[in-house]
């Protein structure tokens, strides 16, 4: 029996592996379409792989209707009679005989040319990679500014000198702290924001913050004064962390939103290597070096600020505040037909509805609660806070603020330092480039899984080319590893993580969902960077290298067992994917899973088939 306040079919979360049904295949639990409680059966749609499977034609036809007429669509009836057609069969389009040839050739042209987007969604798609620049170019300002702000402020001390210890917390502190306001302030107030002034209005707030701040951080006069105002520069780093993937996400069409939501991780590289560039460039500029490094991460935000202002706003944040003629002219500047508008957005409402059955009239509080106490809701926030630690874990954001310490500390100068750090920017974003090619297909978890491993050992590997004596051969070395470890991690877990929370919650609590792990990411970020001068001096090179190898493989075994495959899958779908108990999805991996990837890529034997995820299909009713 379908339960309204848990968002599940309670015999679902007893169910035993019996019959195996592939959630690709559209294989679905039997409900029982014919029954005239129509609220039942649109809770039960929460968990179908296409909310609109079994439905008769004539019925589906009434529903688009009474949407239309019930939403002031009056005038668009027979596109949404197609969308609505078009939404339950997705892949047999030339079979809807109501479908004319133009729009026939629309979703042809779609499929066959996926990365035709339309002039709007491509303007979006620029914004947003604007927003992710900032927060890549900050972490290289501060990486350089590390070289020169500590001895104008007086904290440039060695452990072994008296009040060496003090020096490193403090110069630990100024760097992390963004990431502890990010997450306290910023990510708190994404959710209100969100709600009260729509997606872009919260990216503007964003934007402003972050034009202000980083030129004030250059006009500090103390390592106070920098504290402070790199508090208020977190503010807007939460903000837009927290608004950017979900913007992307709730835009993109089903096909490549795993491409246009990973191009926050792309440009966040971008602002990486153009931030090293920049250290690079100005590192004769005497004793403002360090204010000309911290304090240019404000020009990526100023095109920011005015490219939101000409975006359209997120069709699903239109709906949810039941604007639905804005909301399809927007889904309709996003698509380049309306028929693909109307499939896209009649989906859409038709998930929330179901949504609404479950959730009722919630409050900020009880949606947050519902992170931690909905089974559904609860597994994606696992899954999507598990992946945002092992950004952290895998020790990328360390190197990124410190890796110009770390080849100083390698045997480098102050100048070839800046110049390796360039050759790690370089590289994050170069090899960003073939996830985007791979997240749709391949799959996130997949891409996940695969590198973690050869980041451990390529950390382990730089970690022992420090006890190499000669110093010109162990910076190179040590650079040579980091450059390795860099490509895995731009290949694998790096284009993932803000892709993957940015998706997998329901659009009620969205916003909620995807500030939660990111909250999780910025404060371990802190945590680490606050302690990463004292560990680097304390533990040395092998210490430090060797205790991220481990973080590393704890990180693989945390996304192995809890991260859930979401390619390819409309948001509205993902509900099936976290309708698996975890105690069924963990027995699967060790049973199924681990079994075949022995016989495949150890036994080398590829006729070994995977059994897909199942459902026991008796146990299930509406």
């Amino acid at each position: 029996m379908y339960n309204t306040r848990t968002g599940n079919f309670d015999a679902v979360e007893k169910a035993k592996p019996k019959a195996i049904v592939s959630h690709h295949e559209h294989a679905e639990p039997p409900i029982d379409y014919t029954s005239e409680d129509r609220d039942a059966r649109l809770a039960a749609r929460t968990t179908l792989q296409n909310a609109l499977h079994g439905i008769p034609k004539a019925q589906l036809l009434r529903e688009a209707d009474d949407f239309c007429d019930s939403q002031g669509l009056e005038d668009f009836k027979v596109v949404f009679r197609k969308g609505a057609l078009l939404a339950q069969r997705p892949k047999n389009w030339n079979d809807i005989e109501e479908l004319d040839a133009e729009e026939k050739a629309a979703i042809q042209y779609e499929h066959d040319h996926k990365w035709r987007m339309s002039k709007d969604l491509l303007w979006v798609v620029g914004a947003c990679a604007m927003g992710a620049a900032v927060q890549g170019w900050d972490q290289t300002g501060s990486n350089g500014a590390n070289l020169g702000f500590p001895q104008e402020f007086g904290i440039a001390k060695g452990l072994d000198e008296p009040g060496g210890a003090h020096d490193q917390w403090i110069l630990g502190l100024v760097n992390a702290i963004p990431y502890l306001s990010a997450p306290l302030i910023g990510c708190t107030l994404s959710d209100p924001i969100n709600n009260w002034l729509g997606r872009r209005g919260a990216i503007f707030i964003a934007s402003i913050i972050l034009i202000a701040t980083p030129i004030a951080m250059a006009f500090t006069h103390t390592w106070q004064e920098l504290l402070i105002t790199r508090v208020f520069f977190g503010i807007g780093i939460g903000l837009k962390g927290s608004t950017i993937p979900i913007f992307s996400a709730e835009v993109a069409p089903t096909v490549i939103r795993g491409a246009l939501i990973m191009g926050w991780q792309l440009w966040t590289t971008v602002g990486i290597f153009i931030g090293f560039a920049a250290n690079a460039i100005v590192r004769n500029c005497g004793d403002i070096t360090w204010r000309l490094q911290i304090g240019s991460s404000f020009i990526p935000a100023v095109p920011l600020a005015l490219m939101v202002w000409f975006c359209p706003e997120s069709p699903r944040w239109y709906m949810r505040k039941g604007r639905m003629f804005k909301a399809y002219k927007s889904m309709r500047k996003l698509r380049r037909h309306d028929v693909q508008a109307a499939r896209d957005l009649f989906y859409a409402w038709v998930q929330w509805e179901a949504e609404k059955k479950v959730i009722g009239d919630r409050s900020l509080l009880g949606r947050f609660s519902d992170l931690f106490t909905v089974p559904r809701i609860r597994r994606a926030t696992l899954a999507a806070s598990v992946l945002h630690a092992g950004q952290d874990l895998c020790g990328i954001n360390t190197i990124a603020f410190y890796s110009s310490t770390i080849f100083v500390n390698g045997g480098a100068s102050t100048v070839d330092a800046l110049y390796a750090s360039l050759g790690f920017g370089a590289l994050n974003f170069v090899f960003t480039w073939p996830a985007v090619f791979t997240i749709d297909t391949f799959g996130r978890r997949s891409l996940n899984l695969m590198f973690f491993p050869l980041m451990a050992v390529s950390l382990l590997a730089a970690g022992m080319a420090f006890y190499i004596e000669d110093q010109k051969i162990r910076t190179g070395i040590v650079a040579m590893f980091i450059y390795i470890y860099t490509i895995f991690y731009s290949i694998g877990e790096g284009p993932i993580i803000f892709t993957y929370s940015a998706e997998v919650f329901p659009l009620a609590h969205r916003e909620l969902g995807q500030a939660f792990p990111v909250s999780i990411n910025y404060f371990i970020n802190f945590l680490l960077s606050l302690w990463f001068p004292f560990q680097l001096k304390q533990f040395g090179g092998p210490g430090t290298f060797g205790f991220y190898t481990g973080t590393n493989i704890l990180a693989f075994c945390l996304a192995f067992l809890f991260m859930r495959e979401s390619k390819q899958l409309t948001l509205e779908e993902l509900d099936q994917v976290f309708s698996v108990p975890t105690s069924v999805y963990i027995s699967y991996q060790f049973k199924k899973w681990i079994p075949w990837a022995f016989k495949r890529y150890v036994l080398f034997n590829r006729r070994a088939e995977l059994e897909p995820l199942f459902y026991e299909d008796k146990d299930i009713k509406a």
